[in-house]
């Protein structure tokens, strides 16, 4: 299968590309940058979500789209909401139109947990739960997104898969990340600060796990389906800091003001990926975060020496 994924140059969509590549799938790779982690082993068309024609041209001769390309960053997204929204709302559509000028099978949308911000529900929360208005206009811009893509199916009979991702983590991660935040803190001996009392949970799901829950999302029954991939177990932020404090050295832990719109803790289920697609996170998160660590150091010593003079 020919599979193009937006984004393939990030954080999750660079795994995704090895792990359709290791399924025996072609990846094409759509971003404005080159990925720095395939050496043009993989495909790459420069392009950006918001020309239609630029999307058109790669979706050409694809039978699927992983759709992952957006602004991901909740600070980014808060300082400049337009281009956010531009991006994350307005890429999206370009997307689900040329996927159906073009007859593309299916659209894989990468979404996020994020969503059920506001949900309600006894127990833990599914695929089924009725969610509420976001707080976040991060979460906004891919509530939208999902509601675009359910609006192609029923309109255009456009096939699609939606995703509900947990707080990705791992090698590649963006540094703003909270667990590769903490991490390059504690390496250079600083203090890791805690938002609030540090209860906030979320489930978090090692990246190399995520991006095989992706590939499994272009699976013949998962048409028309939601579904969360996410880790069985929730991990507060102490327990983050506390974690990364065990595995890298003991730092200080300081407690400052939680943010606002932060995310409410909740119990999300994955039970239905488990069932449907056979998809479960292999990873425990202390493993996950030890895997992030030393990839961080293997990345430090890999670098070049500086020259000139010292």
């Amino acid at each position: 299968m020919r599979v193009l994924v937006t984004g393939g140059s990030g954080f999750i969509g660079s795994h995704v590309l090895d792990k359709l590549v290791a399924a025996g799938h072609e990846p094409v790779n759509f971003d404005l940058l080159r990925s720095p982690h395939h050496n043009g082993e993989v495909e790459w068309v420069e392009g950006s979500l918001l020309d239609p024609e630029q999307v058109r041209a790669a979706l050409r001769g694809c039978d699927a789209v992983i759709h992952l390309a957006a602004w991901a960053d909740v600070d980014l997204v808060i300082q400049d909401p337009t281009s956010a929204g531009a991006v994350n709302v307005r890429g999206t559509q370009v997307i689900l139109d040329a996927a159906r000028a073009e007859g593309i099978k299916r659209v894989v949308y990468g979404s996020t947990v994020w969503v059920y911000d506001k949900a309600v529900g006894e127990g833990a929360l599914d695929e089924d739960t009725p969610l509420g208005l976001p707080s976040h206009f991060y979460t906004a811009t891919k509530l939208a997104g999902e509601m675009y893509c359910r609006s192609y199916g029923e309109l255009y009979g456009q096939e699609h898969t939606i995703l509900r991702f947990g707080i990705p983590y791992g090698p590649r991660s963006r540094p703003t990340a909270v667990v590769a935040a903490f991490v390059a803190k504690a390496l250079r001996g600083e203090a890791l600060t805690i938002a609030g009392d540090g209860s906030q949970s979320r489930r978090f799901v090692y990246v190399e796990d995520l991006a095989e829950g992706v590939v499994a999302g272009l699976a013949p029954e998962a048409a028309n389906r939601i579904y969360n991939l996410v880790s069985p177990d929730s991990v507060t932020i102490r327990m983050v800091a506390e974690t990364v404090q065990e595995i890298v050295g003991e730092v200080e832990l300081v407690q400052v003001e939680g943010r606002k719109g932060d995310l409410a803790p909740a119990e999300i289920s994955g039970a239905r990926a488990a069932a449907e697609l056979g998809w479960r996170p292999e990873t425990p998160f202390a493993e996950g975060v030890r895997r992030y660590v030393d990839w961080v150091r293997a990345s430090d010593q890999a670098k070049p020496e500086p020259v000139g003079p010292r």
